[in-house]
């Protein structure tokens, strides 16, 4: 399985939080943390099984990033503030490969990109 997240660092603010979702469009993934922190980071999520289908997450979260930089600016988020996150359960070997063109896009954006890949601890 694959989880493609991209977080927000909202300071643990709600109205931050709100605003996030209103610009950005896109309901945020349902929050399991504690009352104190539940809105200190704004999340979305998209979980595939990678045999299935193919899910281009670096484009698909910066067409929902990048016409709102600006928005999210004048409500305090910069892109610091922003984290694109895969998450890879393998089975024998994680390989990730990504185009030159994706890359450079991130780049270009100033939007970290970090990619976990843990076992899938499945018997």
């Amino acid at each position: 399985m694959k989880y493609h997240n991209l977080y927000i660092d909202t300071s643990n603010d709600f109205e931050t939080y709100q605003k996030i979702t209103e610009i950005l469009k896109v309901a945020p993934t349902e929050n399991s943390k504690e009352d104190q922190e539940k809105y200190s980071t704004w999340a979305y999520q998209v979980v595939n099984n990678e045999e299935i289908d193919y899910f281009d997450f670096i484009n698909v979260f910066l067409e929902i990033l990048e016409p709102n930089f600006e928005k999210l600016s004048l409500i305090g988020i910069q892109k610091e503030n922003i984290l694109i996150w895969l998450l890879y359960e393998f089975d024998q070997q994680c390989a990730l490969g990504f185009n030159a063109e994706e890359l450079k896009r991130i780049g270009q954006s100033g939007i970290a990109l970090n990619i976990d890949c843990i076992p899938n601890n499945k018997e």
